[in-house]
């Protein structure tokens, strides 16, 4: 009582304004510690913050000069952080007793009443129905098709409360109808969840599915996944129901992720098999979209003669055995390879440094960054190293430890998937400082020595999927 007399009787604005600013700064720091504070920084008497759910907003100079202090601190705006949640609940609680609702959405024999408002500030479809002039603005009941209860219920209470719950159940009737009233918040979080849904099994459908809504962005992960697991993608039934323009825009694609082409070709057989008599016939169109210039010659050979899809199809047989000739006359192919989207590693394997070494290290040109990888089972130097259908192989070479000194003749093959080595059947001699190469699907094992012999000998090495490694003698070198 004492200070508001005094105030009372000094009645000097400066000086009574400055007053008040103290009494409202006392009072602000005495407010009951139970308030729901948000964290939102306020200043305090000490020029520190405290966490408030308000704070003091800086005023700003005018164009006649900047504010001295006494009219800063006379002139306080406040941003109240929790205002806009705690109406919003109390909308959704109007809401749920019916107060001071304006409209009943009727939904596949439900009705729902609502707000205008609300709805139209969530949704340009409901701003639109209520705003554009639309019989619609003066009614206080409409009817919506396309949509069922259960999605409108939770589009409803997203609406009201910013949360929104996406199940694998709930998500096919969510997004259409988040799609259909344009709310991209929802439209966000259904896409957000089918990503992390994707696996060989469904792919194909949230690929399409996402396609069908206009959610481009969804559509475009969902297509670099099929093309990163198409192998496992092939054997799913999705890929079987896929229709034959579907299949060749697939098969198409550069970036198909296969380790040869063997897999497009065994793929468009299958899905041909799985409904022979009226597929078979489309198959000459189908072959055309596969890469048959990088299939084997001993593959090709053996499906013009033991094929019996082929069998019906003489255009076909011709197509391969044109594509035969030319790979046994070495013919550069008239289409490129496939490029997939995988990591480009350079791959160094052993190497002497006082001993033979048995590291392996990866450079990604794409990072530029060197990574340390498995170890080679035997330390090795001289040897020789390829890459072929995915799989590293490291040749012959030497080893030379402290008490070991030896040519080697052994082949491994390392699996980048698994980060693992795996023995293959020896060569028919040991192999230092070997040349090794592919060629037509083919691994070759060139020259190299043994003590003090100097080979003239070329064999190849290929990979048979069960019996492991099979060598075969070529010739020697002249």
């Amino acid at each position: 009582m004492c200070l508001l007399s005094y105030v009372k009787s000094r009645r000097q604005g400066q000086s009574c304004r400055k007053l008040l600013t103290l009494l409202l700064l006392l009072v602000i720091k005495k407010m009951d510690a139970e308030e729901d504070y948000l964290g939102v920084p306020s200043m305090d008497t000490a020029g520190g913050s405290k966490g408030r759910c308000f704070t003091p907003l800086p005023q700003t100079a005018t164009s006649s000069g900047p504010m001295d202090k006494a009219g800063d601190l006379g002139d306080m705006t406040f941003c109240m952080a929790n205002y806009v949640k705690e109406a919003m609940q109390m909308m959704l609680m109007m809401r749920s007793h019916h107060m001071l609702t304006d409209v009943i959405l009727e939904v596949g024999g439900e009705l729902f009443h609502a707000h205008k408002v609300v709805l139209a500030s969530a949704s340009p479809y409901f701003k639109a129905m209520f705003t554009g002039g639309l019989k619609e603005c003066e009614m206080s009941r409409v009817k919506l098709q396309g949509v069922c209860p259960t999605a409108m219920a939770r589009i409803l209470h997203f609406m009201y409360t910013g949360q929104i719950r996406v199940t694998e159940v709930t998500v096919c009737q969510l997004l259409p109808a988040a799609t259909m009233f344009q709310v991209t918040n929802v439209i966000d979080a259904c896409c957000v969840f089918l990503e992390r849904q994707l696996d060989p099994t469904n792919a194909i459908g949230i690929a399409n599915f996402a396609e069908q809504h206009g959610c481009k962005e969804l559509n475009h992960k969902a297509t670099q996944f099929i093309e990163q697991h198409f192998t496992q993608i092939c054997q799913e039934e999705e890929f079987l129901q896929l229709s034959a323009i579907q299949l060749v825009a697939l098969i198409k694609k550069d970036e198909l992720n296969v380790q040869e082409e063997r897999e497009v070709y065994n793929a468009v057989l299958k899905w041909v098999k799985y409904d022979e008599e009226k597929r078979y016939p489309k198959m000459e169109h189908i072959l055309q979209a596969v890469r048959c210039q990088y299939l084997t010659p001993n593959f090709l050979r053996d499906q013009m003669k033991n094929c019996d899809v082929l069998k019906k199809l003489p255009a076909c047989r011709e197509y391969l055995a044109q594509i035969f000739k030319d790979l046994t006359l070495h013919k550069k192919p008239c289409v490129k390879e496939r490029t997939p989207n995988t990591p480009r590693v350079i791959y160094i394997a052993g190497g002497y440094l006082r001993n033979s070494l048995d590291l392996l290290e990866g450079y990604n040109a794409d990072d530029r960054t060197w990574s340390q990888l498995a170890k080679l089972t035997v330390p090795r130097s001289g040897l020789g190293g390829a890459f072929l259908k995915g799989m590293f192989y490291a040749v012959g070479g030497r080893n030379n430890s402290p008490g070991s000194s030896y040519d080697s003749d052994w082949v491994d093959r390392y699996n980048p998937v698994t980060d693992q080595w795996r023995p293959c059947s020896p060569m028919s001699v040991p192999r230092n400082r070997v040349g090794v190469a592919v060629m037509d699907g083919l691994l070759y094992a060139v020259g190299g020595s043994a003590g003090s012999e100097y080979h003239s000998s070329v064999e190849s090495v290929f990979h048979i999927l069960i019996q492991g490694m099979t060598q075969k003698k070529i010739g020697g070198l002249v």
